[in-house]
């Protein structure tokens, strides 16, 4: 049921503390993971630690914040694999700047890594599912920020609701080529770019609002990826949002 042997997965952001997480997940379920960031000593990094568990990975270096870089990964990730079946898009970025004191080139700059690269990602690596005929999975990483908004993170939470409309928007676009589009919606999960974020007065009202009492591990992503990237465990699954938040979701007061 949740076999991905013979599949090619593409996870933009593979190289962070999520994204490596998830593309281990699919590898340890069987697929082929072009694991795709900026830094390519850290994509490196996650291929060997895959492949020294058994698995099949290769890093790959692109801004995904260009469309001409993606195309270029693809053409490599099809020589490698010869296919495309799941795209994982978990690029981010964040900032703590007050609205009124939000520079456009920072707005620009948190837009472009956590939305742009999502529209572009797609574009690119959706139309080869398209092309290919057999359907796909598209999992885009969204944020708890994103409805309702997230203080102090005024252009992070913006730009997580702007993937949420993407991710309905494509669900109803894709679904006549049997490619599926569903985001995760993590909750709060320690990584590079939320550490700034978590003083502790943000720690504790965070665990006050979480039923759970406590933060994610980047391992309790695994299962969720796993089971959306699925053909067979998610089939009838589009245009869904998965909350993995500790029941972040579920608080009001």
């Amino acid at each position: 049921m949740f076999s991905l042997q013979d599949t090619v997965s593409v996870v933009i952001g593979g190289n962070g503390v999520l994204g490596s997480a998830m593309a281990s997940a699919l590898a340890e379920a069987g697929s082929k993971v072009a694991v795709v960031g900026r830094d390519m000593a850290k994509a490196a990094l996650v291929c060997e630690q895959i492949e020294r568990s058994g698995g099949s990975a290769r890093s790959f270096q692109a801004d995904a914040t260009k469309k001409s870089e993606l195309e270029s990964v693809l053409e490599q990730v099809l020589q490698w694999g010869g296919r495309v079946d799941t795209l994982v898009n978990a690029s981010g970025t964040n900032s703590t700047t007050p609205f009124f004191e939000l520079e456009m080139d920072e707005w620009d700059r948190i837009m472009d890594v956590n939305l742009k690269s999502v529209v572009l990602a797609c574009q690119v690596f959706g139309k080869r599912m398209v092309e290919q005929g057999s359907g796909g999975s598209i999992i885009n990483i969204s944020s708890v920020s994103s409805e309702p908004a997230l203080s102090r993170v005024f252009t992070y939470s913006a730009s997580k609701a702007g993937v949420n409309s993407v991710t309905q928007f494509l669900a109803r676009e894709l679904a006549p080529h049997q490619i599926r589009v569903n985001a995760i919606i993590p909750g709060f999960f320690p990584a590079e770019q939320n550490k700034k974020i978590l003083s502790p007065d943000r720690v504790e009202s965070i665990m006050r609002h979480t039923p759970m009492d406590r933060f994610g591990a980047p391992e309790e992503l695994k299962g969720t990826v796993v089971y959306l990237a699925s053909p067979r465990a998610s089939s009838f699954v589009t245009g869904a949002f998965l909350r993995v938040d500790g029941g972040f979701g579920a608080m009001t007061i």
